[in-house]
Formats: structure tokens, C-alpha cells, sequence
């Protein structure tokens, strides 16, 4: 008689089985990017669809199919025998089966028995944002026509986020606010070595940047002017503020705000009605530097107040986001705002980019391990009761 343990071992080997499956088929497209034998047949796969994901022909279709998927099943029912034998283990044959379920639908289609598509290939708009942990259409049509050799997945993320192919920055159009700080400049300067073309949002005239870097002024207050520019901005990364230390005046707490929560909102929400094609829901994405200040004192008061209010109104916003958005929660790096800050700079901003390509939607760069539970927690809960409470 089977015990509770025995039965539950038995379906987690199972579980393992398929994820050992995708990651087969994740490395065997990997593979056909990469190494030459297979690259010609994958090229098949990738020629057969459009931009908005119907098949060129019906033969292109095909042939895609018996030449690149037909050999990837292949590969996963094979990879997963091969663990069975090694293991004599019953349970890691569920890998085999769900294999096989991929060979047999891959050969049907390539004989133009079965027309029904995959999920992740069916033809239309795009109408969700791209998923973190599974793959869904919006996130492969990343692959497909963003960035080829990133976005490998084929079901699970887990090899893009540990190779860091789940965000390509590479030709992207990157805008930043607050450029001309010691964060903005060391975002700029990664953001290029990732490729990608970075615009300096700035309120400081005269700040230079290098011949390769567009500059746009700009000032709190006025953030419409700078609508048509944003039109064609794949990322914006919000990531200006002030910080007026101990002081309480009427006039501080207006400026806090003013800078810190309605600016970056304004902005946000600009930004965000630029996307209006389909794509959009797959390009574009929104960054906001709201900072540690959300779970844990700044020791500025107006600070904290502003930056926790336009945290939680991100929360809120994100419930109906038409494309992703990210937050920075930052610690204590050093700079003009925070000169007693113990992190580098150029280093906080080299983590940032590293987690955003493994698509963390919160990133969190700090000293502080408490953080790393608190803020999870803050937002889980956040966004549940506004979930609950609002529409």
C-alpha cells in the first residue's frame, strides 16, 4: 500500500520530470541559435510565423514543424528516457509522457493532420503583458521579433532568468530621469553597454553626456512637453528626487511631493498611454526608483512620505498595467542626494540592469537583508487589499 510520503515523493520526481523536460527543450533551442548544425532548421521555425504570429504558408508551417520541433521533442523524450534508465525511477517517466505529447502533436501538424497551433504561436493581438515565471504568447513573441537570441524559454523561465535572456536591452530606446545624478549617469553608462540607446532626461542645463547619449531638458511640472519624445521610448525609467532632510516647512513638503510623488506619477502615467499597438504590451516597460524608503526609515520624514505614496500608487496602477513595471528599491548608495551612502553607484546600477534582465518586476539592491523579506511582503499585501477594495 502506498504511504502519504511515498505517494508525494512520487508526484514531486513527477513534477521534476517535466521541468527536466523544458530545460532539455530550452537548451536544444538554445542549440539552434547557436550551433550551426541545427541553426538552418530552427531558421524554419522562425520563418514560418508573421509579425502577428499567422503562418506565412501552409507548407512553411510544415516543414518548420519536421524540421525543428519533430527534433526538439525528440530530444526532450530521449533526454527524459535516458534519466529514467540511469535513475530506474517510474516516477520520472511522467517527463517521458509529456515529451511524447509534444512528438506526436510536432508530427501531426507537420503532416497537416492537426492545424490547431500552440498557445504560445497563436495568431492575434497581443492582449496580456509578458508572464514572469511561465511563458505565455506575449513573452515569445519576444523571441521572435524583438530579440532572437534571448527569450529561449519554452514554457518555464528558469534558463532565461539564470542566463539572463529574459529582457533584451539590446537597440532599445531607454529614457532617464534624473540623469545627470550619480545613479542616472551610471544607468546610462550600462544601459550602452548593453546596447541599448539611452536618452538623458535632465533638469540641469548644459549637462553633457557623450556624442551618443540624447539629451531632453526638462522640470518638474511640465512633464507634457515631453509626450511626443516618449511616444517612440521603449523603457522609461523614472528615477529623479529630492531629498529635504529634517526640514518641515510648508514649502518643503510641497516640493517633496511635488518632485518626488506627482512628477514621477505624471510621467508614469504619460508614458504609459503611449501604448497603443499590440506590440507595445510586449516592448514597452516602465522602471520607478521609489526607492527603500517604502519599508524602512530614511531619516527624512518628507522623504519616506513621498516615496511611500508614490510606491503604493504604483501598486495600485500595476493591477491594470498595459505593459510591465518594474521597481527599484534601492538602499543607501552614495551621491549628491545621500553623500553618507555606503553603496557604489556604478554598482548598484550594474545590479539593476542584471536583475531586470532576469525580469525581477521588484529589484532590490540594498545592504539591509531585512528588506529583502519586508518589502515582498509590503507589496503582496498591498496589492491584494487594493485588488480587494478598489476596481
Amino acid at each position: 500500500m502506498t504511504t502519504p510520503g511515498g505517494l508525494l515523493s512520487f508526484i514531486l520526481l513527477a513534477a521534476v520530470s517535466v521541468v527536466f523536460a523544458e530545460v532539455v527543450r530550452d537548451f536544444y533551442h538554445i542549440a539552434g541559435h547557436y550551433w550551426q548544425p541545427l541553426q538552418r532548421s530552427h531558421n524554419l521555425h522562425h520563418k514560418a510565423y508573421r509579425r502577428d504570429l499567422s503562418i506565412v504558408s501552409l507548407d512553411a508551417y510544415r516543414q518548420a514543424q519536421l524540421h525543428n520541433d519533430v527534433p526538439e521533442a525528440t530530444a526532450m523524450l530521449g533526454a527524459g528516457a535516458l534519466l529514467v534508465g540511469l535513475t530506474q525511477s517510474y516516477a520520472l517517466a511522467a517527463g517521458c509522457l509529456y515529451s511524447l505529447g509534444f512528438l506526436i502533436t510536432a508530427l501531426a501538424r507537420s503532416r497537416g493532420w492537426l492545424m490547431a497551433t500552440d498557445l504560445t504561436h497563436k495568431p492575434g493581438d497581443l492582449e496580456t503583458i509578458p508572464s514572469q515565471w511561465t511563458v505565455n504568447r506575449t513573452y515569445h513573441w519576444r523571441h521572435h521579433f524583438d530579440q532572437g537570441n534571448a527569450y529561449y524559454c519554452g514554457y518555464f523561465t528558469i534558463v532565461d532568468k539564470i542566463l539572463g535572456t529574459a529582457l533584451s536591452l539590446k537597440g532599445k530606446t531607454v529614457a532617464v530621469t534624473g540623469a545627470s545624478g550619480t545613479l542616472g549617469r551610471a544607468l546610462i553608462h550600462q544601459l550602452q553597454q548593453q546596447g541599448a540607446k539611452p536618452i538623458a532626461i535632465t533638469t540641469c542645463e548644459g549637462a553633457e553626456f557623450g556624442d551618443r547619449v540624447e539629451v531632453l531638458p526638462w522640470c518638474a511640472g511640465r512633464e507634457f512637453e515631453l509626450e511626443q519624445r516618449l511616444q517612440t521610448v521603449d523603457i522609461l525609467i523614472i528615477n529623479h528626487g529630492i531629498n529635504v532632510q529634517g526640514d518641515r516647512t510648508p514649502e518643503a513638503i510641497q516640493k517633496s511631493f511635488q518632485v518626488n510623488t506627482f512628477s514621477a506619477w505624471n510621467l508614469a502615467e504619460l508614458f504609459l498611454s503611449t501604448v497603443q499597438k499590440s506590440e507595445h504590451r510586449a516592448l514597452k516597460e516602465l522602471w520607478i526608483n521609489t526607492s527603500e524608503a517604502e519599508v524602512s526609515p530614511a531619516f527624512s520624514p518628507l522623504y519616506e512620505l513621498s516615496k511611500r505614496t508614490l510606491g503604493d500608487l504604483i501598486t495600485l496602477r500595476r493591477l491594470d498595467a498595459p505593459c510591465v513595471i518594474r521597481k527599484l528599491i534601492l538602499g543607501p548608495f552614495k551621491s549628491n542626494l545621500n553623500p553618507i551612502g555606503v553603496m557604489d553607484a556604478t554598482w548598484v546600477a550594474g545590479a539593476i540592469v542584471a536583475l531586470a534582465k532576469r525580469d525581477f518586476r521588484d529589484i532590490i539592491v540594498t545592504i539591509n537583508p531585512l528588506t529583502y523579506v519586508a518589502f515582498p511582503l509590503k507589496e503582496a499585501l498591498k496589492s491584494l487589499y487594493f485588488r480587494l477594495f478598489s476596481r
